[in-house]
């Protein structure tokens, strides 16, 4: 099991950092505890070359390997690829992700359009001092679940200033828990093949919507040779989503899209 957390705090001895480095230890005595291959690797976003999109649509139109900004987010993308499983995190600035986390969808955005994270379970974490994690929470939400993850969990943590260690223990030692039972369960249960309604809504408007696009653009050739574009397929990857789940799903889909086109 390969679990890669993104934390996109600057502080690594923050609260949004010693969080996840909790949630890590707990994944890794669940792992010894069931004598399962396992690792764990955190990015610091910070500290990665990681410039703004420039809006020049070449990912979109030309593909991901064409974008003139050359940095560290192939080999972010290329980790990302290989892991099992995700935790995102980060703190909550001005109601939403830092600009570290948005920096980081924003360019990847081109995952929209050409989903490619089927398969990858992810729990999504944010913390703040003490204001609304709900807005931040959305914002990471949307993302990783048009990307194609498998969202088993979000939290947000008020957690005040910086906490002195034995505090973080006491008050959020159960929660990091949690989190580590329940991205460590889905991923060794492998869940991701049970999708979520909404994941499974998301693919029909998708699907619709790329099915109307020009046939010579990048997007439509890759929905294309996925399969995705055959009005059979009703997910990324095959699943054992129950059939009246799917069937409903794709009917508030193909009623949703009606209104956003």
């Amino acid at each position: 099991m390969k679990i890669l957390a993104l934390v996109s705090s600057n502080r690594k001895h923050g609260n949004t950092a010693r969080l996840v480095q909790m949630v890590e230890g707990e994944m890794r005595a669940l792992a010894a505890a069931t004598d399962t291959a396992f690792e764990f690797e955190t990015l610091y976003l910070g500290d990665l070359a990681m410039n703004p999109c420039l809006g020049c649509r070449g990912c979109f139109d030309r593909g991901e390997a064409r974008c003139p900004v050359k940095d560290d987010l192939p080999m972010i993308r290329a980790k990302m690829d290989a892991a099992d499983g995700l935790i995102v995190a980060s703190p909550v600035y001005v109601n939403d992700v830092n600009g570290v986390a948005k920096t980081w969808i924003d360019r990847l955005a081109y995952l929209c359009h050409r989903p490619a994270l089927a398969g990858k379970c992810a729990y999504l974490i944010v913390t703040v001092a003490d204001s609304p994690t709900g807005h931040a929470l959305r914002t990471l939400n949307i993302a990783l679940r048009t990307w194609g993850c498998h969202i088993v969990g979000q939290a947000g943590y008020k957690m005040g200033p910086l906490l002195p260690q034995a505090q973080l223990e006491a008050r959020f030692r159960g929660d990091a828990t949690r989190v580590a039972r329940a991205l460590y369960d889905n991923v060794a249960q492998q869940q991701y093949l049970r999708p979520a309604f909404l994941s499974l809504m998301m693919f029909k408007i998708q699907q619709l919507a790329w099915q109307r696009e020009d046939p010579g653009s990048l997007d439509y050739v890759y929905w294309h040779d996925q399969g995705w574009l055959d009005p059979a397929t009703t997910f990324y990857i095959p699943h054992r989503a129950k059939p009246l789940k799917v069937a409903a799903a794709r009917a508030v889909g193909a009623v949703v899209y009606r209104f956003v086109t």
